[in-house]
């Protein structure tokens, strides 16, 4: 089965790397009370790591690398579009050379770690609505998903960027996934 390519913001790679893993983590705090016990605080989850290896063979394969390095560089978090994971927010936190470069073989390892964009609804319910709401200029519009669209279309159509279309539509949680009839806003 022929995967589609794993793309992050506008890097896409030439062949998928050849390991992937993702980390999932739940952050518990331990507090020791008298007589040897304890007990245990579930502070939520923590975020995904999305991790993998990798290898550029061929002529420029060094230079393939170098164009990963200057995404990764570029700083700041990017849509990470996987062919079997779910779409997420992310930061590119790690690259590495696994062995001396070669003009012809790189091998490099990585690691992501998604982005959480989710606290400032949370806040918002848990104080019960009072928090200000700021959404750039206020102005929004509201798309009807029909059928044949996707998320990627309605982006495009709009003439938006796909973070900025999943930043004001905090409740599309795989984009790959709106059904007819979904409301999807459209940031002005």
């Amino acid at each position: 089965m022929r995967l589609t390519p794993m793309r992050y913001k506008d890097y896409i790679w030439p062949h998928n790397p050849a390991t992937y893993s993702i980390t999932y983590e739940r952050q518990v705090a331990v507090h020791k009370v008298p007589f040897g016990r304890h007990c245990m605080q579930d502070l939520g989850m923590g975020c995904r790591i999305m991790r993998g290896q990798g290898e550029f063979a061929g002529n420029g394969a060094y230079d393939a690398f170098k164009q990963l390095a200057t995404v990764f560089y570029d700083g700041g978090p990017g849509l990470l579009i996987h062919p079997l994971w779910q779409i997420s927010n992310a930061y590119f936190t790690s690259l590495k050379l696994e062995q001396e470069p070669l003009p012809d073989y790189v091998r490099y390892s990585f690691e992501f770690r998604e982005r959480y964009d989710g606290y400032r609804e949370e806040l918002t319910a848990a104080a019960g609505g009072l928090l200000p709401q700021s959404s750039g200029t206020g102005q929004k519009m509201v798309c009807t998903v029909v059928s044949g669209d996707t998320l990627w279309g309605i982006a495009k159509r709009y003439n938006v960027a796909m973070e900025d279309l999943l930043r004001v539509n905090p409740g599309i949680k795989n984009p790959n996934l709106i059904r007819v009839g979904d409301k999807v806003v459209i940031p002005c």
